[in-house]
């Protein structure tokens, strides 16, 4: 990792270790610029579709969004798809929100698209982390689960490239029952690319995803636990995202190792624990800490949870936020139901809310792939 990959990685961990109240502001904005994307990936959880929709913001309405995105202070803005390469504005969005003084990220679809020029431009608009999606070890698998043959090829020469750039590289795999099998093999392709961090994402059947490509609570729990212990032994950050559960098991696991009666002293997954009380710090889920707008402009707690609370054309997006009665709810762990309103980590897991919401209908229930009995 450069000198300069390195201070920008600084700089998410220790504003991700901060102390900010997510009652204000949300500390990630993933923003669909478009819900525009040449693949046809199984899993998708926009259902994109290969043409542009006639109602996406415009770029000047693009901009009055970025103008209050900043009034929330200076959370990341990950400007994703669909394929956010599809949109012509794209750099124009991302030196606006860089002057806005917005941390910015990109999730491009591994298509010609993100050329390295193109790359290199995404860096001089503002561009400090590039995710790519990389769902298995293979070119046969991850082909096969995007779509798209030679999309395996192609993602690794782009992670290759954003490496070249001085951009840090993340690589997003999705688990399924397709490739739950797989996992171990893909530690050598993320050392590879020089990934900062590995987003190990749990599916949410919402979008293209099937409910039946979920894997089991039991699986989860193993995964969460093969999770811990390997990241104990790479210099990648690993982050269990769609998957909060895996804060409750890094904790009892570092408990186990301290031994009881010790403060816990724990950082990964976007928290922290180190003052022994059991207080949670930073724990980001769908509507708590994290905030998703549509390409239409739509406001919603995340794209798993795609529930509209308003519209940016019409409603202010910052005040929504913060006084929606669902995005109040999601931030009050006193509201969650069953398993999870009963379970002594509900402040700092809490479950994922887009899959309690797609399985039961309920953003407010149990998580349905958790395993852990509350005391």
């Amino acid at each position: 990792m450069s000198q300069q990959q390195a201070a920008v990685e600084r700089q998410y961990h220790d504003e991700r270790m901060g102390f900010a109240d997510f009652n204000q502001s949300p500390f990630v904005i993933a923003w669909e610029v478009t819900f525009a994307c040449s693949f046809a990936c199984k899993h998708c959880r926009a259902n994109a579709q290969h043409q542009r929709s006639s109602d996406e913001l415009t770029t000047e309405e693009g901009y009055r969004l970025i103008d209050r995105i900043a009034d929330f202070g200076k959370p990341i803005l990950i400007f994703t798809g669909g394929d956010p390469m599809m949109r012509r504005d794209l750099f124009d969005l991302i030196r606006y929100a860089t002057a806005k003084g917005l941390r910015c990220s990109l999730t491009p679809t591994a298509t010609t698209l993100p050329t390295a020029e193109r790359l290199k431009k995404s860096w001089e608009a503002g561009i400090r982390r590039v995710a790519l999606s990389l769902d298995a070890p293979t070119a046969e698998a991850h082909d096969e689960f995007r779509q798209v043959a030679g999309s395996w090829k192609r993602t690794m020469q782009i992670l290759h490239d954003v490496q070249a750039v001085g951009m840090s590289a993340q690589v997003n795999t999705a688990v399924t029952r397709f490739n739950l099998h797989l996992l171990p093999e893909m530690v050598t392709f993320i050392q590879e690319v020089d990934a900062v961090q590995w987003s190990v994402f749990f599916l949410v059947p919402t979008g293209r995803a099937q409910i039946e490509w979920m894997i089991s609570a039991e699986e989860h729990e193993r995964m969460f636990n093969w999770l811990y212990d390997l990241s104990s032994q790479v210099s990648f950050d690993i982050k269990a995202t769609a998957a909060p559960m895996y804060r409750r098991v890094a904790i009892e696991r570092k408990r186990a190792e301290q031994g009881n009666g010790q403060p816990i002293t724990f950082q990964g997954a976007g928290f922290q624990y180190a003052d022994g009380l059991n207080r949670p710090t930073k724990g980001v889920n769908d509507g708590n800490g994290f905030l998703f707008i549509s390409h239409e402009g739509e406001i919603m707690p995340s794209g798993f949870l795609p529930i509209s609370a308003g519209n940016v054309r019409v409603n202010d997006v910052v005040q929504i936020y913060r006084e929606h009665p669902m995005f109040k709810d999601l931030r009050d762990p006193t509201k969650l139901k069953g398993r999870c309103g009963a379970c002594q980590y509900k402040d700092v897991c809490g479950g994922q809310r887009g899959r309690a919401y797609a399985v039961t209908g309920d953003y407010l229930e149990t998580d349905p792939v958790c395993v852990y009995q509350p005391q």
